[in-house]
């Protein structure tokens, strides 16, 4: 004890001697001193000793190895209290010279895997203290623990602790840290851009969620500055590769990034190369995809549509056509017809075919006159036609069936129930709703497609059935990713599910036959739902799937 209260002393004197020196670089002995006092026994002298040392750190520069080995020391002393002042003093070994920010940051994010409260605590504000004094230098050293090409991440948890700190500390902070503005909104861009060859879907989504919020992709940002946004979620999608149906974690991965790119697209960015990878990748293959994404993907692409360039229009009508017909049945078979598969694609195919209208010459034997070589007016396209419209024709009897089906369900529904409506039926009634848009879209879109020159619709007439329904239901997830379920599931399989009782057998019966296609709850976004393995270019290394 005698020895601890001597070491104790001894420290104040130190101190005391270094505060009053005018010249203190004359008391280099007192700041060795110190700095030994760090590899003592006594607890309080290796706090004291954490104090003093960025204290007067900036006047012995010959002694910045030692000095900082010895706090990085205390950094990892067993004792919890050595450990929080030793974090508190990191920030100040910087505070007159900054030319250390970098490595001190880099020391302060390697202890954010700790696991004390008050410990990490202190680390979060040494943290913000740094990047309040030069967040450039600061942010640049986080981000190196993310992950970026040059040098790789191969601590996970240490990695997941970064971002953690970035995503509730430091976005929160932009307003206040990124200053200059529109620099460091760059500068962090860029940072982002680095960090995105190995991230699962949840991060991405993340990182897309921030950039969308900075001032420099703001709703005044010019086109170029959207389109940089596109480029970074087709570079997510890996359009440049190589595409494998059996490749599920690609497949989620476009049809998310697709989903993520729609409300740029709006904005007048490209939509080119994505729907120019599906039609050369994705549609011909449509058929063998996992029965839970292919509706994902048509809504996707019927929402992209309306923002196809004439060319791209041009060039994927073949496909559209050609699925189209697939799932437009010539004459009653029997068979389910898919509802909302039709609605996706015939809203597609009316959006692309306002932009090429003289391309459905040769698909649909319309006669539409642009003066164009390509209106192909010599050609005789009579059966194709005919068989177009006897699609048309057999949909739209499917289709009224259907909703006369759908009607006596539900006034039979509303006779059985009265007043009190169990949560069950309230989402049966919704599904049947949701199936009379999708209905009234279906017939809307066609009836005029049986005249020889028909007029496509390329408005916003069409309220596609699913975002009517995401107006009245509260979405299941705040971060945007999921959908509610609607109507788009299949009501033979509702009917086995929920038969019970006279009255719902009585609805059942009445929803028998009927098809809509798809999980109505799946997720077409990337959010706590639905990811992806991180990835780098295009390799998964196993983070895991989220579902």
């Amino acid at each position: 004890m005698a020895d601890a209260s001597n070491d104790i002393e001894s420290l104040y004197v130190y101190g005391e001697r270094l505060s009053e020196a005018k010249d203190k670089s004359q008391n280099v002995e007192d700041y060795k001193s110190i700095i030994e006092a760090a590899r003592t026994s006594s607890i309080k002298a290796r706090q004291l000793a954490a104090q003093l040392i960025p204290r007067f750190f900036k006047f012995f520069p010959a002694l910045s190895g030692s000095a900082v080995d010895a706090h990085l020391d205390l950094c990892e002393a067993e004792e919890l209290g050595i450990r929080v002042q030793a974090i508190r003093g990191l920030p100040l070994f910087c505070k007159d010279t900054p030319e250390h920010i970098s490595k001190i940051v880099d020391i302060l994010a390697q202890l954010l895997i700790a696991e004390e409260n008050v410990e990490r605590d202190a680390v979060h504000k040494a943290l913000l203290s740094l990047l309040r004094q030069d967040v450039k230098a600061s942010l640049t050293a986080l981000f190196k623990h993310i992950e970026s090409v040059d040098e790789p991440v191969t601590d996970d948890n240490l990695r997941e602790r970064t971002l953690i700190f970035i995503r509730d500390k430091v976005f929160p902070l932009k307003s206040e840290l990124l200053k200059p503005q529109e620099q460091m909104e760059r500068h962090i861009t860029d940072l982002i851009k680095k960090s995105l060859q190995d991230v699962t879907g949840a991060e991405f989504k993340m990182f897309m969620d921030f950039l969308k919020s900075l001032s420099i992709f703001g709703e005044k940002a010019p086109t170029e500055r959207v389109q940089e946004l596109v480029e970074i979620i087709e570079g997510q999608a890996d359009l440049d590769a190589q595409f494998s149906v059996s490749d599920g974690d690609h497949v989620d991965r476009l049809i998310s990034c697709l989903y993520m790119a729609l409300p740029f697209f709006i904005r007048g960015a490209s939509s080119s190369k994505f729907l120019n990878y599906l039609n050369k990748h994705i549609l011909p293959v449509f058929d063998k995809l996992p029965e839970e994404r292919k509706v994902d993907l048509l809504k996707n692409l019927a929402e992209s549509s309306p923002y196809a360039a004439p060319q791209d229009s041009r060039q994927i009508l073949p496909s559209v056509v050609q699925l189209l017909k697939k799932y437009m049945p010539r004459r009653k078979t029997g068979e389910e017809m898919n509802f909302t598969y039709v609605e996706c694609m015939l809203y597609t195919f009316h959006h692309l075919a306002n932009k090429a209208p003289n391309a459905t010459n040769s698909l649909c034997g319309y006669k539409i006159v642009t003066g164009q070589p390509s209106d192909r007016l010599g050609e005789d396209f009579t059966e194709l036609y005919k068989d177009f419209t006897e699609r048309l024709s057999c949909v739209e009897d499917l289709t009224k069936a259907t909703m006369k089906k759908l009607t006596q369900g539900m006034g039979q529904q509303n006779k059985s129930t009265g007043t009190g409506v169990s949560d069950e039926e309230k989402a049966r009634i919704q599904n049947a709703t949701t199936g009379l848009r999708t209905c009234n879209n279906i017939l809307a879109m066609t009836q005029p497609l049986h005249s020889k020159s028909p007029s496509f619709i390329g408005d916003k007439r069409i309220n596609l059935s699913w975002n009517e329904a995401v107006k009245t239901v509260a979405p299941t997830n705040s971060a945007g990713g999921k959908r509610p379920a609607d109507a788009v599931k299949g009501s033979s399989n509702q009917s086995n599910k929920r038969g019970r009782g006279v009255n719902n057998q009585l609805v059942d019966r009445a929803f028998e036959g009927l098809s809509y296609g798809g999980r109505g709850g799946g997720s077409r976004g990337g959010g706590q739902g639905r990811g992806w393995g991180r990835h780098s270019q295009g390799q998964g290394r196993g983070r895991g799937y989220y579902r």
